[in-house]
């Protein structure tokens, strides 16, 4: 433990003694920023209550500026003039006006008797048999009796599918078992009940085991023939079904049109369906489960078998020996920003994040093909693209059952989309919108042996086209070419510290080549790759991929790595040709492109083609990108979601990438909390500093947000940090309050500037498509006012017009403003206005 420690001081230590000439020479990001605040006026205040700036404590480098290899002490790429003009920008796009955001029901309204079979999802009901008598129930017996409405049985209907329910009671859930009907504790195929309307309102249930569910005189029992219940909506108190609370109180909001302006929060990196991957065994609890969280809330049964104690891989990557296993509904030990083995975006947790203003969620689809064969247990393929073929299939099968929660198809938040246009439509219309991605290892099976340092890859151009072509069908719009190993289409930055020790191991085994890392001296003095220094320093950033390695790779024959120069450390492996060739097929079909945990060579080549295609399709999602990339990124029309991490740390990020804000696109910023099983989670300040976030609080859209509960377990941002997915509102409030601390008015422009984050992603993603700038930020794509009254026609779509014209600046309402020009004025500013369904109706 004490040569650990001495070793990460001493890495620190040099990190921090990097010399600039105090003039024009390189400096630090830390003495570049306090620079600009002397040049602006501004002194340096810490934020109350905060820790000495350092990052040696830090477990996953969460809060550095860079996860692919940046440490502190390094330069910054931009000089102080192009920052200070940037943030200058900036605080002009913040005084724009917002658009009117409008209140939409959370839940579609319910009427007395339910109008479709999908309308009685969580509320209670009556039923009434044809002969006019009511089931009723005594304890765990039912029956059917001659009874007033209000003596009849209030069944609780929780949604197990679209059309399915459980019928739940204060004793269990209506079941029938071999014909005999009664109220029994757990919920089994007996209890879960299919729903049909029939053409005179009535409805008849079927069990999935084969029950109808009948009235005979006066009892209820199970057969092949279904009676045909009325169902009317019961008054008084009623046995809600066992679930996760949400704690916000308010509508949420939507927009005043289709196809306004949205604001919201973006998330642009989860594993929502991460559930899946390396064998389906090594992540615990579920987004989703037909019975609801006390089923989906579980602990793996390796762990719980031994009361916590045989968690091996728990264990490792914690520190600690053992944890409470139990998950719902006393959640002692988990989930915990610490946690990377346990559930973090269950349902109720993404619709709270909904509630609280969240817009936009990117689902990436993942795995690694070699650590899932190295860990023992598994239940599914470790092939790449068969687990990403079963995620995207959970995608759409949890849609569903989020739809079934809210009252039928359509009807729920969570709704997958294929275009930014589509995604307009769904935040306007109050719900979010959700992208699906890819970030795995061996994308398409390209997999590569590198043998005597010539390459022999396991695909062609010809099977990523197919490949590619496949996975837009299913609706993947985003990706990263690498993840943590080599491929046959670029070289990885590859990971520091223990982990990097292990994962390269695993690399070996994949590729027969470990990292071809090598000394470099990149000229901004930030952007090389992760250096390969040993330390024990577990758990680090995606640590769960080298602790399946050192745990289950032992009886695996690798070499000994090779010894490595002196840092700083390059991987010489750079894009590929198949590398290339994937980018242009990706901008080809107008995908998002994320050059994340690519080697710094091979994500300059990759920028380098980008700018040479004019493509703006790009992102960087969660700080695996270096600084010499993220202002080219910017540049190229694209956007950054920097990794989550603490709220201290995010602020830092955000002032930084605030200064490389490029003036001609519309400025927003996300994050990307690369939760479940990837990334530690943001850690919190404690209940004792001076500016706590305090409950409740006004969340987006003027919604009240207080802690949030779940069975026995309340949650406080300000002790127990994001402990999962339905904290994240907490935290963006909690951003707020760190740089409101850190200088006074910096709260609101954090939270306006992660409020614009969704716009922002749409804004790139429309670019990607082909759609112009806009000329207002951008003056040399001006038309004439003439012209651009000859090329918006009456009737014209909101699309079309950006296709003719570019995007608008102003998407207020039922107007869009576009600037163009006259002979006498360089900057008019062109109104066009739209009927309710988006179609042109006037010019002025």
């Amino acid at each position: 433990m004490g040569l650990s420690v001495l070793a990460a001081a001493a890495v620190v230590a040099a990190a921090l003694s990097v010399p600039g000439d105090g003039i024009g020479g390189t400096v630090d990001l830390v003495a570049a920023s306090e620079r600009d605040q002397q040049a602006q006026g501004v002194p340096h205040v810490d934020p109350p209550g905060a820790d000495p700036h350092h990052h040696d404590a830090d477990p996953a480098t969460k809060n550095l500026i860079s996860r692919a290899g940046f440490e502190e002490g390094t330069v910054d790429p931009t000089t102080a003039e192009q920052r200070l003009a940037s943030a200058s920008y900036v605080e002009r796009e913040r005084a724009l006006p917002d658009p009117r955001l409008v209140p939409t029901p959370a839940y579609p309204a319910r009427t007395t008797v339910p109008q479709t079979r999908f309308a009685m999802a969580g509320a209670c009901y009556t039923l009434q048999a044809p002969s006019g008598a009511y089931v009723v129930r005594d304890g765990t017996s039912v029956s059917v009796a001659a009874v007033p409405a209000a003596g009849a049985a209030q069944l609780f209907f929780k949604a197990t599918r679209l059309g399915g329910y459980l019928l739940h009671t204060a004793d269990g859930v209506l079941a029938s078992t071999d014909g005999t009907v009664e109220i029994v504790a757990e919920p089994s195929p007996d209890a879960d009940w299919t729903v049909k309307r029939g053409a005179t309102g009535r409805f008849v249930f079927r069990n999935v085991a084969g029950d109808s569910l009948a009235a005979s005189g006066g009892g209820l029992v199970g057969g092949t023939q279904a009676s045909a219940f009325r169902l009317r909506l019961a008054s008084g108190d009623c046995a809600d079904y066992p679930e996760a609370d949400i704690n916000i109180t308010g509508a949420p909001y939507g927009g005043a049109t289709s196809y306004q302006e949205v604001r919201g929060y973006v998330d642009a990196h989860t594993h929502g369906m991460a559930f899946e991957f390396l064998g389906g065994k090594v992540h615990c609890g579920r987004p989703w489960h037909e019975y609801g969280a006390p089923y989906a809330l579980v602990d793996c049964p390796d762990h719980s078998l031994t009361q916590g104690n045989g968690a091996i891989l728990e264990a490792f990557l914690s520190g600690e020996a053992s944890h409470d296993p139990v998950g719902w509904p006393t959640f002692k030990d988990w989930p915990a920003p610490e946690s990377l083995t346990h559930e973090g975006t269950y349902y109720r947790w993404l619709e709270r994040a909904w509630r609280g203003g969240q817009r936009l969620f990117v689902n990436l689809l993942v795995e690694n093909n070699k650590l899932c064969q190295l860990y023992p247990l598994k239940r599914n393929s470790c092939d790449d693209m068969d687990s990403i073929r079963l995620q995207a299939q959970d995608m759409y099968e949890f849609q569903d059952y989020v739809d079934a929660q809210f009252g039928g198809p359509g009807k729920g938040f969570y709704r997958i989309v294929r275009t930014p246009y589509e995604a307009r439509q769904v935040i306007n219309a109050g719900k979010m919108a959700v992208v699906m991605g890819i970030e795995t290892s061996i994308p398409f099976g390209c997999t590569v042996k590198i043998v005597l340092g010539k390459d022999r890859p396991a695909c062609d151009a010809a099977e990523i086209d197919a490949n590619l072509d496949e996975m837009h069908a299913l609706g993947v719009r985003q990706m990263e070419l690498v993840n943590k190993f080599d491929n046959a289409l670029a070289g990885v930055a590859g990971d520091s510290g223990e982990v990097g020790v292990l994962v390269n191991s695993a690399n070996f085994l994949e590729t027969l080549s470990f990292w071809q890392m090598e000394h470099c001296e990149p000229a901004d003095g930030v952007s090389h790759d992760n250096n390969q220094t040993q330390l024990p320093a577990l758990p680090e950033q995606d640590a769960i991929f080298g602790a399946i390695f050192e745990l289950f790779g032992g009886a695996v024959e690798v070499p000994a790595l090779p010894v490595y120069p002196p840092p700083a450390h390059c991987n010489k492996r750079g894009l590929t040709k198949l590398g290339e060739h994937l980018i242009r097929a990706l901008a080809q079909r107008h995908m998002i492109f994320d050059p994340d945990h690519m080697s710094v060579k091979a994500r300059q080549a990759s920028m380098d083609l980008i700018e040479e295609l004019g493509y703006p399709g790009v992102l960087s999602s969660h700080s695996w990108s270096t600084p010499d990339t993220y202002p080219r990124i910017y540049q190229a029309g694209g956007f950054i979601t920097p990794y989550a991490g603490d709220s201290t740390g995010f602020v830092d990020k955000w002032r930084q990438h605030v200064e490389w804000a490029d003036p001609r696109y519309y400025w927003g910023i996300g994050f990307g909390a690369d939760i479940n099983g990837f990334g530690a989670q943001g850690d919190p300040r404690g209940a004792d500093v001076p500016n706590p976030v305090s409950y409740p609080f006004t969340g987006l859209g003027g919604v009240q947000i207080d802690k949030q509960r779940a069975g026995e377990r309340v949650w406080d941002i300000n002790v127990d940090g994001v402990a999962q997915y339905g904290l994240y509102p907490d935290w963006v409030q909690d951003l707020g309050m760190v740089a409101d601390a850190q200088d006074a008015g910096d709260g609101d422009a954090i939270r306006d500037d992660m409020a614009r984050g969704t716009e922002a992603y749409l804004q790139m993603w429309e670019r990607a498509l082909g759609i112009a700038p806009d000329s207002c930020r951008n003056p040399g794509l001006r038309k004439t006012v003439s012209r651009v009254k000859d090329l918006v026609e009456p009737g014209l779509t909101t699309t079309q017009v950006m296709r003719r014209v570019g995007q608008p600046f102003r998407r207020l309402g039922n107007t869009f403003g576009v600037c163009a020009k006259t002979a006498s004025d360089p900057r008019v500013m062109v109104k066009i206005e739209f009927d309710k369904t988006g179609k042109v109706v006037r010019i002025g």
